[in-house]
């Protein structure tokens, strides 16, 4: 029953963010400010409601850090990510009714693409990105460093900042997931560049994972 209610946390919580905030982006339409706290305040409130569960990563790439360094077995990694991929979709086929309900652009999800960079440029933002927001995981969730209080608005409020500043570059995804869903159902460009958006994160994920361990997170 345990293993079910951390599933089912990664389930809602990347339901939550995806919904929210790409629905941000679609419903309100509104400034990067309130893109980046929409998602950042999102993962800091379902921090709050199912971190101690799972973990409340919302994420594949922190859960293939938290892997790599041994806070997660991998058999319950690979599960985690598999209901955060189906959090997404579910999040976005969610939207997509609202879409059609306000008769908006049906190739709009809030989808994460790159127009004004190369591919080999927005794969290096999301890498530096998603590093440093896994970094700030890892250390402020450390046995040695972290505050269990605070932990959740530290990385929330991260999240924000980092998209604020990648919005206009590459949407700011850090989160193969996140991608996934609005992806899968704007299709287009969003779709065909999506690899961006896993191969990226995870080599942020990896050398983030590797630098907490250097740093201490793990001692």
């Amino acid at each position: 029953m345990t293993f079910l209610r951390q599933y089912l946390s990664e389930f809602i919580g990347t339901f939550m963010l995806v919904f929210i905030g790409t629905g941000t982006v679609v419903l309100a339409q509104v400034d990067p400010l309130t893109i980046g706290l929409a998602f950042g305040l999102t993962v800091t409130l379902m921090a709050y409601a199912v971190g101690k569960i799972s973990g409340g990563h919302f994420n594949p790439a922190v859960t293939i850090a938290m892997v790599i360094n041994d806070r997660l077995p991998i058999k319950d990694g690979l599960f985690y990510i598999l209901f955060q991929f189906i959090g997404a979709t579910v999040a976005s086929a969610f939207l997509s009714v609202l879409i059609q309900g306000n008769k908006l652009p049906k190739e709009s999800f809030g989808q994460t693409d790159f127009t004004t960079v190369g591919a080999g440029l927005a794969l290096t933002i999301e890498a530096v990105i998603t590093f440093l927001f896994i970094f700030v995981i890892l250390m402020v969730t450390s046995k040695k460093f972290g505050n269990a209080t605070m932990a959740p608005l530290a990385i929330g409020l991260t999240l924000s900042v980092l998209i604020i500043t990648a919005l206009n570059l590459t949407g700011g995804s850090l989160n193969p997931a996140r991608s996934f869903g609005p992806a899968l159902f704007a299709g287009g460009t969003a779709l065909s560049h999506y690899w961006v958006y896993v191969v990226g994160p995870i080599i942020g994920a990896i050398l983030a994972a590797f630098a907490g361990r250097f740093m201490g997170s793990e001692e």
